[in-house]
């Protein structure tokens, strides 16, 4: 493929990207893995006569929220001449996983790892996983032996994520038996650390509004707009699983997420499953929220509940609403209580909410 070196100077050439000192230093360590993709595939850690095979190593840039981490991810997975590769969120992928490993046991198998670690070999030399992080245990158990012998294999793995691996899973139950994960991927994978002092995201969010009233086209159009400049063209579907639950957001990529109001607060969903999703995103887009009522009471209460979650999570919002926050649930049984969402709801409007 084309040098991503090449590639990023073209794009800000034509005005596409704006050029990042920190962005450029970490270009080279993807030339670095598309080289490795283009050698045969090594298995095992023993060559010809005994020799040590140097494993195929992949790449885990770390760092804050809005520092391109995900871009650079994705300009090198479009470029990418490797014909089996997969960009999936990691949240998405360990639900997958998960489903996976059920699936297994249904069937009577005694190590569920085995097939499903055989089943990801077999679809992907390459992975791309946007935002790694580990908060669940049973995740922390299973991350470790599926990534072995996703290694094993030969698989180039590529992450995004906001923590250094040393702080994957801090503070997390029984974490001493994580630790040997955490070598893993430091042995490897090449750690890189994309310390810029801009926040992309954060620089585009504040050209826009946050809060469009009343839902009309202009809204509709505006909203587009700041998804195209937040979160690019593609748009994939975000399918996570809470309990027995599905939960699926239709839009989503590079951390962002869209979705109506009817879409997350009409469907009987509660405080864990909007807690996943405050989990698996950093920007929500919601749309098309109605002026709430006495006879929309679930729906005002899951609403609530939705902006209580996003709230304490720092999530950024982005919303198209028939009225002004303090206007949308004005009488009624709730609309006391109400106060509280509209005061929030008015906090996270400011252009800086969230950039921490």
């Amino acid at each position: 493929m084309t040098s991503l070196t090449k590639i990023y100077e073209d794009r800000v050439k034509r005005g596409d990207l704006q050029r990042d000192s920190a962005q450029e230093a970490v270009l080279g360590l993807f030339d670095t893995v598309a080289k490795t993709l283009q050698k045969p595939v090594k298995k095992g850690l023993r060559g010809l006569f005994g020799k040590s095979v140097e494993p195929a190593k992949g790449l885990y840039l770390f760092g804050g929220v809005g520092r391109g981490k995900s871009m650079l991810m994705d300009l090198f997975y479009d470029h990418s001449e490797e014909p089996r590769k997969r960009r999936v969120h990691f949240h998405a992928f360990m639900q997958e996983i998960h489903a996976l490993m059920h699936e297994a046991r249904q069937k009577g198998v005694e190590d569920a790892i085995e097939p499903v670690a055989a089943e990801v070999i077999k679809s992907a030399r390459l992975l791309c996983f946007d935002e790694m992080q580990i908060t669940d245990i049973t995740d922390a158990m299973i991350v470790g032996r599926l990534f072995e012998k996703l290694f094993e294999a030969g698989v180039v793995i590529v992450t995004t994520s906001n923590r250094h691996p040393d702080d994957l899973y801090k503070d997390g139950l029984n974490r001493n038996l994580f630790l040997p994960f955490i070598s893993m991927i430091k042995n490897r994978m090449e750690v890189y650390n994309l310390d810029s002092e801009t926040d992309h995201r954060q620089n585009r969010l504040q050209g826009h509004k946050t809060y469009f009233t009343p839902i009309d086209e202009a809204a509709e159009m505006a909203i587009q707009r700041v998804w195209t400049d937040v979160a690019g063209a593609v748009r994939e579907p975000l399918v996570l699983h809470h309990k027995s639950r599905e939960i699926v957001l239709p839009a989503f990529h590079n951390g962002v997420a869209m979705a109506t109001f009817r879409e997350l607060c009409g469907q009987p969903l509660g405080p864990g499953d909007y807690l996943a999703i405050a989990k698996a995103i950093r920007v929500l887009i919601l749309k098309d929220i109605p002026r709430l009522s006495r006879e929309g009471q679930n729906e005002a209460k899951r609403f609530v509940t939705l902006i209580d979650a996003l709230y304490e999570a720092k999530v950024k919002l982005i919303a198209s609403a028939a009225a002004e926050p303090e206007s949308l649930y004005e009488t009624g049984t709730g609309a006391f209580e109400f106060e509280r969402t509209a005061s929030r709801l008015r906090e996270m409007m400011s252009a800086d909410w969230g950039a921490e």
